[in-house]
C-alpha cells in the first residue's frame, strides 16, 4: 500500500512554522496574553512561537499536530498545510507479513461432571437444554495444563460452520458463579460464536452462552424450532452471520443484558439490522440484570438488579422540561430565529470553550426549546397541533445512547453546522408545499434533539458521579 514520505528537512521545517503568524495568515483572530496568545474562537488553546496547548484537554504538541487536531488533516495534509503545498514522496510500503493464528479446540476432559455440576447446580441450566448441546458438540469441559502444575478445567462453548467444522470456542471458568475467567480461543472466527439454527424465522441474540442456555430454560416450549446465537461479547459479526445463512430469518429478537452496555449494544445492532433491511427487530430485555439472573430469581435465590442506563434515566424529565418551556415561548420568539438561535448557540460555545459545562446546558435547553417550537408551528400549520407531553415523548424517544459520545467540545462544532444548515433551509426563498413543510418541521425537530442530548449527557454524568459516591460512601460504612 502506498504512503507518503517527507524528507528530513521537511519535517524540520514544517515543526519549526510559528503557530501565529500561521494562524493570522489563515484568518484566526489572537488574543495577546503576555509571552502567549488565545485562539478567539477557542480560549482552552494558546499558541506561543512554534508550540500550543489545550487547557481544557490538557494537550499540546507542536505545528503538525496543531494542524491534524483542529483543522481535521491527515498528516501528509497537515505537513503540505505547513509547507505550503509542499508535498511529499509516494513510495510503495512492504507488504507486512502476518502470522494467522491457528485456530484449535482446548484439549478435551475425560468426563463432564464439572461442567454439569457448574452449569446444572450453580447455573440452573435445564439437564434437558444441556444435554441437547452436549450431544450437538456444542459444550464439553476441557483439560488445560498450568504452569503451576495442576490442571484448568473449563467449559468450552463450539461454535461450528455450515460443514460442522468447529471455527469458534468460548472459555468459561468452572469455578466461579461470578464474573470469573471466560475469554474467547485465539484464532476463532467470530461468525461462528457459539449457537443453535433452527426452522422458523426468528432469531434471538445473547451476550454470552449462559444467558442462550438460561433463556431456554425458562423458556422451553418448542425452543428448538428457533434459532439462537451468542454473541460472546457485543460485536454484530456472529448476527449477521446467522442471517447470510439463514435466509428464512426475518424476526431479530435483542436480548442482550439489562445494563448500560447491553442497552448501548441493542440501539447499536438494531440500527445495523436497519440498515440491511431488516424491519422486525425487537428488543427483549430480561427483568433483571441478565437472563441468568432472571433464572435465579424464579428459584427463589438473589439476583442482580437491572441496571437502567443514566441518559435513559434522565431523559423523560429532560425532555418534558424542554417541551412545556417550548409551549410557553412568545409568537415573537419565532420571529427572529435568525437572531435567536446563532445568539444561543454563540453564549453555549462560549461556556463550552471554558469548561463551564453545567451553564452551557442552560443555553442548550433554551435553543432545543426554541427549535421545538418552531416545530410546533409547521405542525400547526399542518393542522397537527401537538401539546407539550407529546412534544416530550417524542423528543425522549431520539434519545439514543449509543449515538451520545460525542465530546462536548466536538457538540459544538456539529451544532454549529447543524444549525446554520436548517436556518439556510428556513431561509429559502418561495412558497412551501406540504411535504416541504414536513421536511422544515422534520429538522427543527433534528436540531432540537441535538441540543437536548447535550444537557441529557451532562446529567447522566452527573448521575453516574453520584451514584459512584454513593457507592464509595456504602462500603466505606460497611468496612
Amino acid at each position: 500500500m502506498p504512503y507518503i514520505e517527507f524528507t528530513d528537512i521537511q519535517k524540520q521545517r514544517a515543526a519549526a512554522v510559528d503557530l501565529e503568524a500561521f494562524l493570522l495568515s489563515r484568518g484566526e483572530r489572537l488574543l495577546r496574553e503576555g509571552r502567549e496568545s488565545r485562539l478567539a474562537s477557542d480560549h482552552s488553546v494558546t499558541v506561543c512561537g512554534n508550540e500550543w496547548f489545550d487547557h481544557a484537554t490538557k494537550e499540546g504538541g507542536g505545528p503538525v499536530t496543531f494542524v491534524q487536531k483542529f483543522y481535521g488533516l491527515s498528516y501528509p495534509e497537515a505537513m503540505s498545510c505547513l509547507l505550503n503545498g509542499e508535498q511529499g514522496e509516494t513510495r510503495s510500503a512492504p507488504p507486512k507479513k502476518q502470522e494467522k493464528k491457528e485456530f484449535a479446540l482446548p484439549p478435551r476432559n475425560s468426563t463432564m461432571r464439572r461442567v454439569y455440576a457448574y452449569l446444572l447446580q450453580q447455573r440452573h441450566i435445564s439437564r434437558n437444554v444441556l444435554d441437547a448441546f452436549v450431544h450437538a458438540r456444542l459444550i464439553y469441559e476441557s483439560q488445560e495444563p498450568s504452569q503451576a502444575g495442576n490442571d484448568y478445567h473449563n467449559a468450552v462453548f463450539v461454535g461450528l460452520d455450515k460443514h460442522g467444522v468447529p471455527r469458534h470456542a468460548h472459555k468459561r471458568s468452572l469455578y466461579s458463579a461470578g464474573p470469573g475467567f471466560k475469554r474467547n480461543v485465539s484464532g476463532c472466527d467470530a461468525r461462528y460464536s457459539f449457537h443453535y439454527t433452527g426452522t422458523s424465522d426468528r432469531l434471538y441474540v445473547f451476550e454470552a452462552p449462559v444467558d442462550l442456555l438460561s433463556f431456554l430454560t425458562l423458556y422451553q416450549k418448542d425452543w428448538q424450532s428457533h434459532s439462537y446465537a451468542a454473541l460472546c461479547g457485543t460485536s454484530e459479526h456472529a448476527l449477521l452471520w446467522m442471517l447470510e445463512q439463514n435466509p428464512n430469518i426475518r424476526n431479530v429478537l435483542l436480548c442482550l443484558d439489562h445494563d448500560a452496555a447491553g442497552i448501548e449494544a441493542n440501539g447499536r445492532l438494531a440500527e445495523i439490522l436497519r440498515d440491511r433491511g431488516y424491519h422486525c427487530v425487537s428488543v427483549l430485555q430480561p427483568e433483571h440484570k441478565d437472563w441468568n439472573e432472571d433464572l435465579k430469581a424464579a428459584y427463589g435465590l438473589s439476583a442482580l438488579s437491572a441496571e437502567e442506563h443514566p441518559q435513559l434515566a434522565v431523559a423523560p424529565e429532560v425532555c418534558r422540561f424542554i417541551a412545556e418551556k417550548s409551549q410557553e415561548l412568545k409568537p415573537d420568539s419565532l420571529e427572529s430565529l435568525e437572531k435567536e438561535l446563532p445568539r444561543l448557540l454563540q453564549f453555549f460555545q462560549n461556556h463550552i470553550q471554558q469548561n463551564q459545562i453545567g451553564r452551557a446546558t442552560l443555553y442548550a435547553d433554551e435553543a432545543s426549546a426554541l427549535a421545538l417550537a418552531a416545530y410546533s408551528r409547521e405542525l400547526r400549520q399542518l393542522g397537527q397541533p401537538p401539546d407539550a407531553v407529546e412534544l416530550g415523548k417524542q423528543l425522549c424517544a431520539r434519545i439514543l445512547p449509543h449515538q451520545n459520545h460525542a465530546s462536548f467540545k466536538n457538540r459544538c462544532r456539529e451544532l454549529n453546522a447543524k444549525t446554520q444548515a436548517v436556518l439556510k433551509q428556513y431561509a429559502a426563498p418561495g412558497i412551501r408545499s406540504e411535504e416541504d413543510k414536513r421536511q422544515m418541521a422534520e429538522a427543527w425537530l433534528d436540531l432540537a434533539v441535538d441540543f437536548v442530548k447535550v444537557t441529557v449527557k451532562f446529567q447522566a454524568e452527573e448521575l453516574e458521579k453520584w451514584q459512584k459516591q454513593q457507592q464509595e460512601t456504602t462500603q466505606a460504612m460497611t468496612m
